[in-house]
């Protein structure tokens, strides 16, 4: 068993609170009953962290750290304060860690952006989805298009020279014109990294069991090639499958997921993934959901290791998430597994044209791009 070498290390932390629960979110968010606990919830999140560290057999460095949800940024930067100072407490920080809070665009968490900049949080993404109302409101957000201005314009002011704005597209009623507008007005506001993705109705959630009417998909193709063709433009490359970065901005935190990279996850209903040895102990982790039963049983979690012969397709589902593709060094580092038992898979995609080989990396085709489904198949155990 070839002992695993100290790869790049992120730690994700869950916040399970929303103003409200939005029809299309499957994410573990739970709608506000009353106060937040949020001092308990605190020493829940480092109590997790604590029990955590066994998994890591030796201190490794974080890299960067991203607290999303729910929304983060309700709980008070008196409380992120005493939470990044504990995280400090018990594992390495890199002086250049990337530090990423989600936050809405409402009044009363905008309100608060300077103070986290002054915590150290270096990264905002700011989920503004529309810049319609009434789009806005089909999608269950509680904040207007005006605050969603006035939000970027004081994390502008508060010193965040690094931010993300969330865009979605295909929404119910949504015409081109609209999706295209509302990529021209983020451009507008200079954000140094823009998630554009494809409203889904996900099970589980109130908009697949009251599916609204959605464009047709011709429309929504096209609306997404004219939008991407705008950002472009504009210098903002997509690295990911809805990701688009200007140069040198994309998301540490994120690349690391799809590199097939290491992560702490604390938090109600947060994963982790930790490599001990290579390829027999990759672990990954799951916590509570519930935030009531998290903050009863802190620190207690399911532990499932990754099964060697299902190495190949983890890897590859997550690589090919990013336009630069892989390197078989690259898999041989991060899995412990020969290069050939990637072999068969890549033969059939290469073939097939969904896969062409660039110098020593594999790049999914454009064909491939639209067809990742397709190529997972072919790595299947």
């Amino acid at each position: 068993m070839k002992l695993v070498e100290l790869l790049p290390l992120s730690l994700y932390i869950h916040f399970p609170w929303c103003i409200q629960k939005c029809p299309y979110c499957d994410f573990n968010s739970h709608a506000v009953k009353g106060a937040i606990p949020e001092n308990t919830y605190i020493d829940a999140l480092l109590t997790d962290l604590q029990a955590d560290l066994s998994l890591l057999g030796a201190p490794r460095t974080i890299n960067s750290i991203f607290m999303g949800g729910g929304t983060p940024s309700l709980f008070a930067p008196e409380a992120l304060s005493r939470l990044l100072a504990g995280v400090r407490t018990l594992l390495p920080v890199a002086e250049d860690c990337e530090i990423t809070l989600e936050a809405n665009p409402g009044t009363f968490e905008s309100a608060k952006f300077q103070a986290f900049r002054q915590l150290g949080i270096n990264r905002l993404s700011i989920g503004i989805q529309s810049f319609v109302d009434a789009h806005l409101q089909k999608l269950g957000r509680i904040h207007s298009a005006a605050e969603a201005l006035v939000a970027v314009d004081g994390a502008v002011k508060a010193g965040f020279d690094n931010f993300n704005l969330d865009l979605m597209f295909g929404l119910p009623q949504q015409t081109e014109a609209e999706a295209v507008n509302d990529v021209q007005t983020a451009i507008s506001l200079a954000p140094t990294h823009i998630s554009f993705y494809q409203l889904t109705l996900e099970p589980n959630t109130y908009f697949h069991k009251f599916p609204p009417k959605l464009p047709e998909d011709d429309l929504i193709f096209s609306a997404q090639k004219r939008c991407q063709q705008l950002l472009a433009q504009h210098g903002y490359q997509q690295y990911e499958v809805s990701a688009y970065a200007k140069a040198g901005r994309q998301c540490r935190h994120n690349r690391n997921y799809w590199q097939f990279g290491d992560y702490l996850g604390i938090g109600a209903g947060a994963h982790g993934k930790i490599s001990r040895a290579l390829p027999n102990d990759i672990v990954r982790t799951a916590k509570p959901k519930s935030p009531e039963q998290y903050l009863r049983e802190p620190g207690r979690g399911q532990q499932n290791r990754i099964a060697v012969e299902q190495l190949p397709l983890e890897f590859v589902m997550n690589q090919l998430r990013l336009k630069e593709g892989f390197s078989l060094d690259h898999y041989q580092a991060v899995t412990g597994l020969a290069a050939d038992s990637l072999q068969p898979g890549l033969a059939v995609c290469l073939q097939q044209g969904l896969l062409r080989q660039e110098a020593l990396r594999y790049l999914c085709t454009e064909k491939g791009w639209d067809f990742l489904d397709v190529i997972l198949e072919k790595f299947v155990d």
